[in-house]
Order: structure tokens, then sequence, then C-alpha cells
């Protein structure tokens, strides 16, 4: 140990010599995970608050809105590439929550499933800058709700009234 290191402040965290990398890195993201979910149940309630449309229809809009998002997050990037493919996948999840709405409630699932898989990509890969604490808190969302409406499906409920 130089001296310098002798006089050095100790910074716990991520600078801990007792804090391993992952372990921090796991730490970081547990409340945007935490967030995820508790979001994600509340967004599972959402046609509660807008009972004049059908469940399909709300869920659907909770897709293309969060899709959305993702666009934005590539004009703030900046780079052409990045928002040419953001706003592609947006689409595709567009499509699919539009169909949703009058098909088969298993292509809300399907989005919202797919949804997740693109945010944990998107995670791994840090395709769009500065979204660092963002996909693990959709991907979250994505899940709970995913889950939440199979098991609404699988019980026998009607997303079309």
């Amino acid at each position: 140990m130089t001296a310098h290191d002798q006089h050095a402040p100790h910074r716990a965290g991520r600078d801990s010599p007792t804090t391993s990398p992952s372990t921090s890195a796991r730490r970081d993201l547990r409340v945007p995970i935490v967030a995820g979910v508790g979001v994600g149940v509340l967004q599972a309630l959402t046609p509660f608050a807008f009972w004049w449309l059908s469940a399909a229809t709300v869920y659907a809009m909770g897709i293309a809105v969060i899709a959305a998002v993702y666009i934005g997050f590539s004009v703030a990037d900046g780079r052409p590439r990045v928002i040419a493919v953001e706003t592609a996948v947006a689409t595709s999840f567009l499509v699919v929550a539009a169909a949703g709405v009058t098909g088969t409630a298993w292509l809300l699932v399907a989005g919202l499933a797919g949804h997740g898989v693109k945010d944990y990509w998107q995670h791994r890969t840090h395709f769009v800058a500065n979204t660092r604490w963002w996909p693990p808190f959709c991907a979250a969302v994505d899940v709970v709700v995913a889950v939440i409406l199979a098991v609404a499906i699988l019980s026998g409920a009607d997303f079309t009234d």
C-alpha cells in the first residue's frame, strides 16, 4: 500500500474492496426492478381506470406507450441508425398491439413478453445510450403484466367486452 492509498478516503459501494463489481451492479438494478414490479401491477389494473374501453384496448395502448418511449430515447441518443432501428422495433410492437385489440389476447401477452426480451437485449448491449436503469425497469413492468394477463386468460377472463 502506498502512502497515497493510506490517506485516501474510504468510499463505499463500487469502490469498496469488499464489494465485487457484479454485487454492486445487482444492487444498482434492484431499485429499478422493484419499481418496475410495482408499476407492472399498477399497469395490469389500468383497465379499471378506463372502464369504458375494452381491456384489450387499454393493454394495447400500454404496449404502444412503452414502445414509443424507446423512440424518445433513440432521439436523445442522436445516432440515425439507432433512431431507425428503434422506430422499426416500436412499429412492430404497435402492429402486435393493434392486432391484440381484435384478435386473441395472447397477442398482448406476446407483445409484452417480447418487449421484455427487447429490454433484456437493450440492457445487455446498451444499443441506445444513457438508458442504464430503464431497460431493467421496463422489463420488470413487461414481465409482470404479461404474467398477470396470461393468468387472467387461463382463468377465462374476456378482454374484448
